[in-house]
């Protein structure tokens, strides 16, 4: 399977919905749902353990155990920007066994590579849209200031002074914050560490001043003073820090950005398998105690259908991707 390049898989964008949709549909008589799952179930996390994605597939695996009876393993295979773990999946076995939980980095490491080594609507079966979590700008407490504004206005009196770390180079939160920079003429170095989880320990450490994160991460340094938030990216305020303005109610209009968690498998996978699938994550879903353990870890669910989900794949490739030209975003 090779790459596709920039040019021909921009054009193909449009067409991923459908495509994804009909491959979601596929049936294969050789399995059936109701011998499904007669041995363990493995998820595949293409990232390092702690993150959204990890903690999401983690408490949805246990739920799965006790809801078919069944193993159900999280396997971490971080490495490529999340390439290797989806790449095992994509060669897996379409029967159900061996699933993907992926984020939304799926369509910003597209967008910063130009090329995956793989097609989303070609080469896996979208089951479930499962949540989403906003992304956070904070700062270290020494840093004078308290709201966006005051942000801004400290960066444009000091121009290339201040740094801000994000979780890698073409992540969701880089993205962002460089959006942010463009609209509002800010001067600030970029510093790209390899994950959340050490940009969050360098900001609280004060090694670096700001940094936009994951707000699962930041949210229990917000509350106990060891960081500032300065706002959340997403069009509502986020439920695990209320109190947090988001960067639309500070001014600036129409900001709306945030990570997402989705459930996939190997392409055409059987339909009935899908469902059987759908249903059971969906009644995992639906357990209040699952449910409050993934608000705790500040992870909103929002349970959409794999067509959905579909859309949203096509429609956050199409956007990063732009953005990365327009912003002359690339690879390092």
């Amino acid at each position: 399977m090779s790459a596709m390049s920039i040019h021909s898989w921009s054009k193909s964008v449009p067409n991923l919905l459908g495509v994804a949709m009909s491959g979601t549909l596929l049936f294969s008589p050789l399995l059936h749902a109701q011998s499904f799952p007669e041995r363990p179930v493995k998820i595949i996390v293409p990232y390092g353990a702690g993150g959204g994605a990890d903690v999401f597939a983690r408490v949805v695996g246990k739920g799965l155990e006790q809801e078919w009876k069944q193993g159900v393993v999280v396997d971490n295979r971080a490495g490529a920007s999340g390439n290797i773990g989806t790449l095992e999946v994509v060669r897996a076995k379409a029967d159900g066994y061996t699933l993907l939980l992926q984020n939304v980095s799926m369509a910003t490491n597209y967008a910063i590579q130009g090329r995956l080594p793989y097609v989303p609507a070609n080469d896996l079966t979208s089951i479930l849209f499962l949540g989403s979590t906003p992304h956070i700008i904070v700062a270290h407490p020494k840093i004078s200031v308290s709201n966006l504004q005051e942000l801004m206005a400290l960066i444009q009196k000091n121009p290339g002074i201040y740094a801000y770390g994000s979780c890698g180079i073409g992540s969701p939160q880089h993205f962002t914050m460089e959006v942010l920079k463009q609209t509002e003429s800010l001067d600030m170095m970029h510093l790209g560490y390899k994950g959340c989880a050490p940009a969050l320990t360098d900001v609280v450490g004060g090694q670096v001043p700001v940094a936009i994160l994951s707000a699962n991460l930041a949210a229990a340094y917000v509350n106990t003073g060891r960081l500032k938030a300065i706002g959340v990216t997403s069009s509502r305020r986020y439920g695990a820090l209320p109190n947090v303005p988001t960067i639309n109610e500070q001014g600036i209009k129409g900001f709306d950005y945030s990570g997402w968690y989705a459930l996939m498998g190997p392409a055409n996978m059987p339909a009935d398998v899908v469902v059987k699938i759908t249903v059971g994550v969906g009644k995992v879903l639906d357990d209040p105690a699952v449910r409050k353990t993934l608000d705790d870890s500040g992870i909103e669910v929002k349970r959409e259908s794999a067509e959905q989900l579909s859309k949203t794949i096509a429609d956050d490739s199409a956007r990063y991707f732009n953005l990365a030209r327009k912003l002359n975003l690339k690879a390092e």
